[in-house]
C-alpha cells in the first residue's frame, strides 16, 4: 500500500486543505460503487493510477509522519481516492490506530465503504472516539436506515438532480445535502463531515462517471 498527501488541494469543492490518496488495494470489492467509482475517471484517476503504479506516494509510516506535522487544528480529508488502511474488505486496526494518533490535535475526516463486520466497526469506533472522523458510506438513502444501529456518522449518495437542502429517510433520519454541492462554500468552510457527533447524515448528489451507473 502507498499513500500520498497533497498539502494544499486545488479542488474547488474541498478548498485549499490537505487531502490524501491511498492506493487502490485498500478499496473493498464489496463496495457497491467499486466498478464505477468517480475516482476512476477524470484528473483524479490519473493521479490515483500514478500512486497505484508506485510512481508516487510514500510508506504508511512516512504518511503518518506527514499528518502529525500538520498544524494544530488543521482540517484535512483522508482519501479523495482509496479507503481505510487494510487490503480489500478488512481494516488494518493497528495502522488505523497509528493514523488516529498522528491526527491528534487536527481535524481529519474520511469515508469508508469497508463492510460493517465486528472487527471493522471496532476500529471505526475507536477512530471516531479519538478525534478522527470516519463516516460510513451508504449507497442509497434507504441504506442509512439499515446502518443506523451502528450509531456512527453516515453519508449517502443522492440523485444527481437533488436541490433540497435536506430530506428524511423512510424511517425519519435527517439527511442534509452537502452544502458545497448547493451553494458557494467548501469543505474548508463547512466542516460538517468532520463532526463525528452530528445527529444527521450527509448526502452527496451523484456526479461524474458514477451518475451513469447509480440507481436510487
Amino acid at each position: 500500500m502507498l499513500f500520498h498527501i497533497t498539502l494544499k488541494s486545488s479542488n474547488a469543492k474541498t478548498g485549499p486543505i490537505p487531502v490524501s490518496t491511498s492506493s487502490a488495494e485498500t478499496c473493498p470489492t464489496s463496495c457497491g460503487m467499486f466498478s464505477a467509482c468517480y475516482a476512476k475517471s477524470g484528473p483524479l484517476a490519473i493521479h490515483w493510477q500514478t500512486v497505484n503504479r508506485g510512481n508516487r506516494g510514500m510508506s504508511f509510516g512516512s504518511f503518518c509522519a506527514s499528518i502529525a506535522a500538520l498544524p494544530i487544528g488543521q482540517l484535512w480529508r483522508h482519501n479523495q481516492a482509496g479507503d481505510l488502511p487494510g487490503i480489500g474488505d478488512s481494516i488494518d486496526s493497528r495502522k488505523l490506530s497509528t493514523l488516529v494518533n498522528a491526527n491528534r490535535g487536527k481535524h481529519g475526516f474520511t469515508y469508508t465503504h469497508k463492510p460493517t463486520t465486528a472487527a471493522n466497526l471496532a476500529a471505526i469506533r475507536h477512530a471516531n472516539a479519538n478525534g478522527f472522523t470516519v463516516n460510513l458510506s451508504c449507497d442509497s438513502i434507504a441504506e442509512i436506515d439499515r446502518k443506523r444501529k451502528h450509531r456512527l456518522p453516515m453519508v449517502c449518495v443522492l440523485p444527481g438532480n437533488t436541490v433540497a437542502k435536506s430530506q428524511k429517510t423512510p424511517k425519519g433520519k435527517l439527511v442534509v445535502t452537502c452544502p458545497a454541492t448547493l451553494r458557494n462554500t467548501t469543505c474548508e468552510q463547512c466542516g460538517l463531515c468532520a463532526d463525528a457527533k452530528r445527529s444527521f447524515a450527509i448526502g452527496f448528489p451523484v456526479h461524474g462517471s458514477l451518475a451513469k451507473h447509480w440507481q436510487a
